[in-house]
């Protein structure tokens, strides 16, 4: 009987579609689940989960490729029904501590830092007034700082603050949508080149496999933005840094962004859910059949070899 594997995703479209087509390959099959329509059923299953399209049975192995933003509540849920997953022996790819770690920019920011990596001074408060005061300070130093959503993906709601392109620029209001009431702050790290890039580094398995450039006249980078891929090589310095940063975070596999700046390689951010749509136009081989592939070799033989231990 073939392995079922779930993908957890809240928008199917072409990252779904390959990976059926790489778990097809491997003989295994793709199901397309929404965490929002997951929960608790203690009066169905033994294992107490509602997971549509699975019965009673759990999946031999979930990929967890979108979740669905909402509520604190049902956010809290669907990452919890992640976590019992886990706690049940499925292999979930990444999981939810994983996952909690990296969509939480200034979760991300403290363990780069605890592991003593590169990456730019970082402040958060729910305080405006204090907040404003950092502003002021690192202005005053001749400093930008990037104000960013601490849960925001796809450089959405990036504003630059304090002292940008000769001029000051105050710290707009916290509250509501997209801050929340919360100043996550990090100081901008200037292109040595322009057009600017950053490279994006694709961790599998705990091996920087692809890397690429995304350059971009604008100083976001990020390719929903209209960051151009380009091919890149992948030095033993990118790798190294790359795969530090998601081991780290504990993760299967990472997108990470670095920067270049007049002091070396910096870490900007670690995805744990990353889209890679923009490096397989630049990378020679399947990245989503080197995910699945990683996925049963590794994670699932590791489920294999604990249950006969």
């Amino acid at each position: 009987m073939s392995l079922r594997v779930a993908i957890m995703t809240d928008e199917i479209g072409w990252h779904t579609r390959q990976l059926q087509a790489a778990l097809r390959a491997r003989g295994a099959q793709g199901r397309c689940l929404d965490l929002a329509d997951c929960g608790i059923d203690t009066s169905r299953a033994r294992h107490g989960l509602r997971l549509p399209g699975f019965e009673r049975a759990l999946p031999d192995a979930v990929i967890v490729r979108g979740i669905a933003g909402g509520s604190f509540e049902q956010v809290t849920q669907r990452l919890g029904v992640l976590h019992a997953l886990r706690e049940l022996g499925v292999p979930v790819y990444n999981d939810a501590r994983a996952i909690e770690r990296t969509v939480d920019k200034a979760m991300t920011t403290l363990l780069l830092h605890a592991a003593g990596l590169p990456t730019p001074p970082t402040w958060t408060s729910e305080s405006e007034a204090v907040a404003r005061r950092t502003v002021a300070r690192e202005a005053a130093a001749g400093q930008a700082l990037v104000l960013k959503p601490l849960f925001g993906s796809q450089g959405r709601g990036l504003v630059r603050v304090g002292q940008v392109n000769g001029r000051f620029e105050p710290l707009p209001a916290l509250a509501g949508p997209p801050y929340n009431g919360l100043a996550y702050l990090q100081r901008w790290v200037p292109p040595l080149s322009e057009p600017g890039f950053d490279w994006r580094v694709l961790v599998i398995g705990g091996q920087a496999r692809a890397a690429m450039q995304r350059v971009s006249g604008h100083w976001i980078h990020n390719i929903k933005q209209g960051a151009r891929p380009v091919a890149a090589a992948l030095t033993p310095e990118l790798a190294t840094l790359a795969e530090r940063a998601s081991a780290a975070l504990g993760l299967d596999y990472a997108g990470v962004d670095i920067l270049p700046t007049q002091r070396g390689l910096t870490v900007l951010e670690v995805n744990g859910i990353a889209a890679w749509q923009g490096l397989q136009r630049v990378t020679g081989f399947s990245i989503a059949q080197a995910l699945v592939d990683d996925l049963l070799e590794r994670r699932c033989a590791e489920r294999c070899a604990a249950r006969r231990a």
